[in-house]
């Protein structure tokens, strides 16, 4: 989050590169995918996300929090339970996520 005093990065001009620079890795790209279906633990979205190590996906998830696209929530359990869930932002994103889902699906049916 951006306390009172941070600027806010500016974006750019272009809507798709605006769109890019939110989900500009592929890691971005599979935490949406396994938000979608609800909130998820640090252990669970690092198992299902694959080879990602503990520190990239730390950082991704935090980035991922400041730009809006999801929540952290920390229950007041011992020890703490972590939830990370996407926003109403983040669920925006899901036309663009079916849209890559039936496109690869089609690259696979006709190349691989």
């Amino acid at each position: 989050m951006l306390d009172e005093y941070a600027t806010k990065p500016s974006l750019p001009a272009c809507p798709v590169e605006t769109t890019l620079a939110l989900i500009s890795n592929r890691w971005r790209v599979l935490i949406l995918r396994d938000l979608m279906g609800g909130p998820r633990r640090f252990s669970e979205l690092k198992k299902s996300v694959g080879a990602i190590t503990q520190k990239v996906l730390t950082a991704n998830l935090r980035a991922m929090e400041e730009s809006g696209l999801l929540t952290r929530t920390v229950f007041p359990e011992v020890p703490p339970r972590v939830e990370y869930e996407l926003t109403d932002l983040g669920y925006s994103l899901k036309p663009i996520l079916d849209s890559m889902r039936e496109w690869g699906d089609g690259y696979r049916r006709n190349c691989g």
